[in-house]
């Protein structure tokens, strides 16, 4: 369901929220398996999801207020997820040594 929300903070074509959240689920679906066994080293992903959701929830509530644009929100959800998912790999992989 989060997919649903970050499609929303890039566009409102319907074709492209449509069939993202299709890819997301067949892609997510596929990939549980193989992440399964890895998914203790993804530590503080939850709080770059959280980070991501936060800013496209006040990015779609002050939408009318202020025009943000594409590339600025593609960026903000990279850099979160990104930042997560890097700080996750090197505190799990100083941990394990």
């Amino acid at each position: 369901m989060d997919s649903t929300h970050a499609i929303f903070g890039i566009t409102r074509e319907v074709f492209l929220v449509y069939s993202s959240n299709v890819f997301a689920i067949l892609g997510l679906r596929a990939l549980y398996s193989a992440l399964s066994g890895v998914m203790e080293r993804f530590r503080y992903l939850k709080f770059g999801l959280a980070a991501v959701l936060l800013f496209v929830g006040i990015r779609l509530c002050a939408e009318h207020l202020i025009a943000i644009p594409i590339w600025l929100s593609l960026l903000v959800i990279l850099v979160s997820a990104s930042a997560s998912i890097l700080t996750s790999l090197i505190v799990t992989r100083s941990a394990c040594s």
